[in-house]
């Protein structure tokens, strides 16, 4: 399976020269599955800290006309996330499966919730139902993490449980921990026994808008570095083993009964 990941910028005029960019990419690639990042398509709302109604509406719509845009664009399927509002007027960080067919499918609300410089995001929305649904593309099963989400390492042991092939986290995070969250991915996928994926926004350390470092990734079910992307090469495209990923649930540690 040919699966792509992303780092996309977070300015909104670059972002629309690098989709572009990126439906080159994967009709040229012959991808079958895209990872975008967390809250792709507007500004970085949680930078600051006073939450606004008006700008979290405005975030939705600009979600909602770029996923209007993803067959036009030739997208392959991919997984992402949105804000929404719910019934109860409960503003949500929700990861959607979107392909041709279906449309935008729900299958997650974040529910770990960071709030601090840069990173307000519990003042900005509400805490998601406390489950870890998983998606199925064809046979293939794909579990999320929305980014702080990842290093709940209970929910990679209940993905493998479940058979997961791929386990996506969509994120936001800045500079300075790049490193860190790689090897949390690393061990996030030892911990799966499923190929882990993530996407992350991108703005230069000289951008004043907000700290969002890049850096996305692809590793195997035994965490071994597969590809990864930077400024330089915002894209990348590999041909995954979906039976490694099998395979993976019968060795160490994963068989080790709870």
């Amino acid at each position: 399976m040919k699966v792509t990941v992303v780092q996309l910028s977070n300015d909104q005029a670059q972002l629309e020269k690098e989709m572009r960019l990126l439906s080159e990419h994967v009709q040229s690639e012959k991808s079958e599955f895209v990872l975008l990042p967390e809250m792709t398509f507007a500004p970085w709302l949680a930078n600051t800290k006073n939450a606004d109604a008006g700008k979290w509406q405005t975030a939705m719509q600009l979600h909602a006309q770029w996923i209007e845009q993803l067959a036009s664009l030739n997208m392959p399927p991919l997984v992402s996330t949105r804000p929404t509002v719910n019934g109860a007027g409960s503003r949500r960080n929700q990861a959607y499966l979107w392909d041709r067919e279906q449309g935008a499918q729900a299958i997650h609300e974040k529910y770990y919730l960071p709030n601090e410089e840069g990173y307000w995001e519990a003042s900005w929305y509400d805490m998601g139902d406390p489950h870890f649904d998983t998606a199925r593309l064809g046979e293939v099963r794909i579990g999320v993490q929305i980014c702080t989400e990842m290093w709940f390492f209970e929910h990679a042991r209940e993905f493998a449980q479940k058979q997961v092939d791929l386990l996506c986290v969509p994120r936001v995070t800045p500079h300075g921990s790049v490193d860190k969250w790689l090897a949390g991915g690393q061990a996030a996928a030892v911990v799966s026994g499923a190929y882990h994926l993530s996407s992350n926004m991108y703005l230069p350390t000289s951008s004043e808008a907000a700290d969002i470092g890049g850096l996305s990734w692809i590793v195997s079910p035994e965490g071994d570095i597969l590809a990864s992307t930077d400024p330089d090469q915002p894209f990348v495209t590999i041909d995954i083993d979906l039976a490694a990923s099998a395979q993976a649930k019968h060795n160490y540690p994963r068989y080790v009964k709870t």
